[in-house]
């Protein structure tokens, strides 16, 4: 009976042997699955590093600067003297009087500038009139003006603009009843500018230096003055 309880006990740690044995088998089982799984799914793929994509912010080019420009102008002066008592009328008109124009501004952004101009007048000959005879004259005339210029850019390239402000014209006329003077006041223009690279520009404009009529009533006669002096220019900028 010894024997058969000694061979039981025996038995039964076999058999808790072998159940702890299965155990761990099937442990080690189920990681080899784990494993397997983790390793389909893509467990031994390399994590993916996010794309930064890296934007370049565009160039801006400050539109402003101090600018010169030199241009040619064609400059048309106009003086008409009417005596009525008398019944004369002398017209002291001409053709137009050769110019060479220089311009400095500073331009603030793309809508305002100031700028100031001078006309240099070259000898030219002109024609007056007086009791309907034309006499050959030869005339100087000179000017400069200070202007504030707001500008419409229409393209990146093309600006219209105004010029509103103060021009004094200086002039000398031979042959003709005034030989020399001056005229100031108000003065105007309208033009347009091309730029074709970031420092040179193209310009063409016309300009009013001065416009006016008075009446001068003295003793010795009664005379109606009407003065005009406009110039068309076109030249080249540059801006710094």
């Amino acid at each position: 009976m010894l024997y058969n309880c000694i061979c039981l006990f025996k038995k039964h740690k076999f058999l808790q042997h072998k159940g702890q044995e299965m155990k761990k088998f099937n442990l080690s089982l189920v990681t080899v699955l784990a494993m397997s799984t983790f390793a389909m799914a893509g467990g031994d793929v390399a994590p993916v590093e996010p794309v930064v994509e890296m934007i370049e912010e565009p160039v801006v080019i400050e539109d402003r600067g101090f600018y010169l420009g030199v241009g040619y102008g064609f400059l048309s002066a106009d003086r008409t003297m009417d005596f009525p008592d008398e019944g004369v009328s002398f017209n002291q008109g001409s053709e137009d009087y050769d110019q060479i124009m220089v311009q400095a501004g500073y331009k603030f952004n793309s809508y305002v500038a100031v700028e100031g101009r001078y006309w240099f007048g070259l000898s030219d000959n002109a024609w007056a009139t007086w009791h309907n005879n034309a006499i050959q004259s030869e005339g100087e005339i000179d000017a400069w003006g200070i202007y504030a210029k707001p500008m419409y850019p229409v393209t990146g390239a093309l600006d219209i603009y105004a010029l509103l402000g103060y021009a004094k014209t200086e002039y000398d006329i031979t042959n003709a009843l005034v030989d020399s003077g001056n005229l100031d006041g108000f003065s105007w223009g309208l033009g347009a500018s091309y730029e074709f690279s970031n420092n040179f520009s193209v310009f063409i404009d016309y300009t009013e230096l001065y416009s006016d009529d008075q009446t001068i009533d003295s003793p010795v006669a009664f005379v109606k003055i009407d003065e005009s002096v406009d110039v068309v220019s076109f030249g080249v900028s540059y801006r710094f």
